[in-house]
């Protein structure tokens, strides 16, 4: 009796969270830089059947909206606030000290994954992520801001705001792994739906019955516009009447299939695009191609998004499954400029496109691992038909307005193959799922206040058609292009800069910046500026936007510079010690050896016949260094933008013993992008040298790292093969930035 009264005693164990009855899967899926017009869901020239399947089983939102960039958009989702209240109005790239830019996700927003973790589901993200300040990307964390950190039980994916589908820098959990070297037919959009696939049946082998939530997010259409040879040939020819003639044909087929009202306006083309008639014969030719590779990237991704889905159906579950795909993250991107690029790093370094010559003897190549490329904006405004301008113009709905599909049909039974007209933000993501899983929001996560939603449920429109929109004021704001929608009205600032102008843009003051006016109840398109019209109108809603700037932390509002720059963990640091092996190191964190001098020291033991294998690198085949020994030789390679590669050998193979092996770069200084004099030297003999006449002004690529022993990603010279580990014994390797 003692010990049965003493077993009674003992604590029960603690009780698992465990969801509501009826509560539903839950998937989440949000494409990259696509915009209203793309897909043919919603009038567009790309086949996309996963997502006509879903809007037949369910329901087409267009008058749905993003926050004009990848980071702001992906948080607004996952948190339900808008942007600039959780310090990611912009991408986290670009992160300063001003509270709307930070880039850092405030504890007191906890996102939709922990919520739903915290009720009872198991959660995974698979994709693209964008989301975690860049000085905390490395192998040394914090990992509170990862995917893992932020609810996510199971993250597969990458960090960064694009990657190369045929080498991409990938992460399991905190984990970096690298893709098969094994595997010719690798693909990251294949790779991603194997995982989720994988993901959910192992969920359901292991507890039957527990829901999940999947936010599945690759990283297409964002460059590089990359895809299997074949889905890219599938489109050849179809887009040689250009962009002016396709508008017409999306725009006819819109109203024909209702996705845009009768009556809706073709808006002009804006001054920065050429006519398609005034181009040559060889630029037609060059910038239809390069919209075949972006379809055929769409189209691709959208057949391994109809894979996930089908194991969902393959289960039983699709009935019970809430899914909610938004095409597009912002409109779609005008990043690759009036001429398109083949290696989209060119223009983030403003160095621009390729000589029309070399682009051309190209060609064949556009699509796949040898390009990593971004089409003309042309065609960028050609996907965001009817509206005015692209991605990064928040100002204008062609930047802001995205196609969305809503299907569940437990839950919406009778909503299946309509189109909803209600206003609606991606911050409504979140109440809808709360509301659909029966799950109220706490007040308080790990003992801090969460802030309010702005936000509300879009089941109310799922199951009314004639509901009255429920969302009366939106905010929008990105680099000083600014809008605040009321109640079908639109004010918004007349854009001062191309999305692919980086610098020498005339500042205007956002006090001294021109507003238009737009009724939007009866302009769909935002076609017919009102302000000269209605000028107390006007005033009116500027007022509501000041209001709601400073409720949204937005204040002050500018282009750049926005506060004080983001951390640097190099701060400060002249020298910089690896072992063998470190890998991985994103640029943020790496050493940044950009429009200065440095110089890399290597200490190597070689034995008889010397050694092969990297030294240390940083970037690829479309920009970046590398110092390594091939068949016992040293040799330098300096990669700008994978056009003009400067290489510098040692005179003969290294003895074997202990040496030192040192690359000297000095700097010609007077400005950024200038060239200088490489010196490559061995145990401190007289150097071999080489003129290097110019080097990349702003970014190495995002998609790159830095590695030491070791080439992950792509080579930075064509002559050898990932990962190209050095065989001998690299003692370490020191960076000196002078």
């Amino acid at each position: 009796m003692a010990g049965a009264q003493a077993a009674a005693d003992l604590p029960a164990w603690p009780q698992m969270p465990v969801a509501a009855k009826q509560a539903p899967n839950i998937l989440v899926i949000l494409t990259d830089d696509v915009g209203f017009a793309a897909s043919s869901t919603f009038g567009g020239p790309i086949p996309t059947p996963t997502l006509d399947r879903l809007a037949a089983r369910g329901l087409r939102f267009n008058r749905f909206h993003t926050s004009a960039i990848c980071s702001a958009s992906r948080a607004a989702l996952l948190t339900g606030r808008n942007p600039s209240r959780v310090g990611m109005s912009g991408v986290t790239n670009s992160a300063s000290s001003h509270p709307a830019y930070t880039g850092i996700l405030p504890r007191s927003a906890a996102t939709i994954a922990r919520l739903l973790r915290d009720n009872g589901y198991s959660t995974a993200m698979i994709g693209k992520a964008h989301i975690t300040p860049k000085w905390e990307t490395g192998p040394n964390g914090p990992f509170d801001r990862w995917p893992t950190g932020l609810g996510f039980e199971y993250f597969y994916g990458f960090l960064d705001g694009d990657t190369d589908q045929f080498a991409p820098q990938l992460y399991r959990g905190t984990e970096a792994i690298e893709p098969p070297d094994d595997d010719p037919g690798y693909i990251l959009d294949k790779d991603l739906a194997d995982r989720g696939v994988h993901w959910l049946r192992e969920q359901n082998a292991v507890q039957p019955g527990k829901p999940f939530f999947l936010y599945y997010a690759p990283g297409t259409a964002h460059s590089p516009h990359q895809a299997p040879r074949d889905w890219i040939d599938r489109f050849h020819g179809q887009f040689d009447m250009g962009w002016d003639a396709l508008r017409g044909q999306i725009l006819e087929r819109q109203i024909a299939m209702r996705t845009v009202p009768a009556g809706t306006r073709l808006t002009p083309r804006p001054k920065e695009i050429a006519a398609w008639e005034t181009l040559t014969p060889e630029k037609r030719r060059l910038y239809a191609r390069m919209m075949e590779a972006y379809a055929g990237a769409l189209a691709f991704a959208d057949n391994q998004i109809g894979r996930v889905l089908d194991e969902i159906e393959r289960s039983g579950e699709l009935d019970n499954t809430l899914v909610i795909f938004v095409q597009g993250d912002n409109g779609s991107s005008a990043e690759g400029g009036e001429n398109g690029l083949f290696n989209e790093l060119a223009g983030l370094n403003e160095q621009g496109a390729e000589d029309l010559p070399v682009a051309l003897a190209n060609i064949d190549r556009l699509g796949g691992p040898m390009t990593y490329g971004h089409f003309p904006v042309g065609w960028a405004h050609a996907m965001s038909t009817p509206f005015p301008y692209f991605k990064r113009v928040a100002s204008h709905l062609g930047s802001t307005r995205n196609a969305m599909v809503l299907s569940w049909p437990r839950g919406a039974p009778d909503a299946h193959g309509e189109v909803r007209t209600q206003f609606h933000h991606l911050v409504d993501i979140v109440p809808t799922i709360l509301e659909a899983a029966l799950i109220k929001a706490p007040a308080r996560v790990d003992g801090v206040t969460q802030m309010a939603f702005d936000g509300v449920s879009m089941l109310y429109a799922a199951r009314d058609a004639g509901a009255p929109s429920a969302r009366k004021i939106q905010f929008f704001e990105l680099s000083s292009d600014a809008a605040i929608y009321a109640d079908g009205w639109l004010a918004n600032t007349k854009p001062v800069a191309m999305p692919w102008q980086f610098t020498g843009i005339k500042t205007v003051p956002f006090g001294e910046r021109s507003w238009e006016l737009y009724d939007l109840a009866s302009d769909f398109s935002q076609s017919a500026d009102l302000a000269a019209q209605n000028p107390a109108k006007l005033a009116a809603m500027q007022r509501l936007f000041f209001r709601e700037a400073k409720r949204n932390n937005a204040l002050p509002i500018a282009r750049s510079p926005r506060g004080l720059p983001a951390p640097d963990l190099n701060k400060g640091r002249t020298s910089f010690s690896y072992p063998a092996g470190v890998k991985r190191i994103p640029s943020a964190i790496a050493p940044d050896i950009r429009n200065r001098s440095f110089s890399l020291v290597a200490t190597v033991d070689v034995a008889a016949g010397g050694g092969d294998g990297m030294l240390v690198t940083q970037g690829g085949r479309f920009g970046g260094y590398a110092l390594f020994v091939r068949d016992g030789v040293p040799h330098f390679v300096y990669n700008k933008l994978g056009i003009e590669r400067t290489v510098l050998d040692w005179d003969r193979p290294l003895a074997a013993g202990r040496h030192q092996i040192r690359l000297d770069f000095d700097y010609d200084g007077g400005g950024i992008g200038k060239g200088g004099v490489a010196r490559l030297s061995v145990d401190g003999a007289p150097s071999r040298s080489v003129r290097i006449a110019s080097t990349m002004r702003l970014l190495l690529p995002l998609s790159e790292t830095f590695d030491v022993g070791v080439d992950t990603g792509t080579p930075v010279a064509e002559d050898y093969r990932v990962p190209f580990r050095f065989n001998a014994g690299l003692q370490d390797v020191t960076v000196l930035l002078r």
